[in-house]
């Protein structure tokens, strides 16, 4: 229950939006516990690759600290030294080359020195199951990763492979994680992370909490839902691009990120990171469902700002609930 719009954004922050700053504690100690784990696997193991743990990153919303309630999942790339493995980009793929001798070499597609993404996974899957205290959670592979379901917590590991390359003709370094298919694929979360920080730090810390809302917006059942990847980078372009600073009131800044979003999210999104080209895989209707339920909700905004501009608290707090939906806070 809340008397005024801000008390009401305040509350609905805090409990329903942004994590628990209690999960994040437990969980960050729950990652480094397991990468801890992790890294003695080839000390255990001698057909374990060898690592590079100075190249290990966390990456993906929890990293960049845009995740919202509840914690699902964590990300993290683990670092696979080469050993002399050259690699060969062919745009939609990359191949692998491992040289004899090496352990990553028993991991290579049948009858060749390519180097099988899924048959990577699939050892930190097996030994993953060896450590006790992850006996009784559900291992498995899955795509990109090698994904732990702990039993003790209500989020899982998405544990990805990865070599980190030589600077290529540019000086640009890649992170090459596997594709999903058995092949590999280019990435640099580093330059997720730096542009969230950046633009964030552009709009002295406001950024944060209005992706956290937006995404909270674009998980109802009222629209077909945008990934989560292609609505923060559609968010960091807009305040990249803006020259007065962001509020650090939530609900002077929906409208105008809606409104954005409205016609955004009609045209292509390039990658930031400049490797996969456009983001934006929606289907056509998808993307017109979005836009009209933006268009929409920008309207209630803009009757809720009024509203409350007006110190009627009681409709613009009803009419934010129609934006963000019945766990927004009542009025009283």
């Amino acid at each position: 229950m809340a008397t005024t719009v801000i008390t009401a954004f305040n509350e609905f922050l805090s409990e329903y939006v942004n994590l628990d700053s209690t999960v994040t504690t437990q969980a960050r100690a729950s990652r480094n516990w397991l990468l801890s784990q992790i890294q003695a696997l080839p000390g255990n193991h001698a057909d374990f690759p060898v690592l590079y743990p100075d190249v290990d990153i966390h990456y993906g919303s929890f990293a960049r600290r845009t995740k919202i309630r509840e914690l699902d999942d964590l990300d993290m790339i683990v670092g696979i030294s080469g050993l002399g493995t050259t690699y060969q980009d062919y745009g939609s793929i990359v191949r692998l080359t491992v040289p004899s001798g090496i352990a990553l070499r028993e991991l290579c597609h049948d009858g060749t020195n390519l180097l099988n993404s899924r048959r990577v996974i699939n050892k930190f899957v097996n030994y993953l199951s060896d450590i006790s205290q992850y006996k009784r959670s559900e291992i498995k592979r899955n795509g990109v990763a090698a994904v732990l379901n702990l039993t003790s917590y209500t989020w899982c590991f998405d544990i990805v492979p990865g070599f980190f390359t030589a600077p290529e003709f540019d000086g640009r370094t890649y992170y090459i994680i596997p594709d999903g298919n058995g092949h590999w694929m280019k990435t640099d979360p580093r330059i997720d992370q730096e542009r969230t920080t950046t633009v964030n730090q552009l709009h002295d810390g406001n950024v944060l909490n209005i992706i956290r809302s937006i995404k909270y917006w674009n998980r109802r059942p009222t629209m077909p839902t945008m990934p989560s990847y292609l609505l923060e980078s559609l968010i960091l372009n807009y305040y990249a691009n803006r020259t007065d600073k962001a509020s650090s009131f939530v609900d002077l800044e929906v409208g105008r990120v809606l409104t954005y979003l409205a016609t955004a999210v009609l045209g292509s999104v390039q990658d930031p990171k400049q490797i996969q080209g456009d983001i934006n895989t929606l289907a056509l209707d998808a993307r017109l469902a979005i836009s009209f339920r933006a268009n929409a909700d920008t309207a209630k905004a803009v009757e809720a700002r009024a509203a409350e501009n007006a110190k009627n608290y009681e409709l613009s707090i009803n009419l934010w609930r129609e934006v963000f939906g019945p766990f927004f806070p009542q009025y009283g």
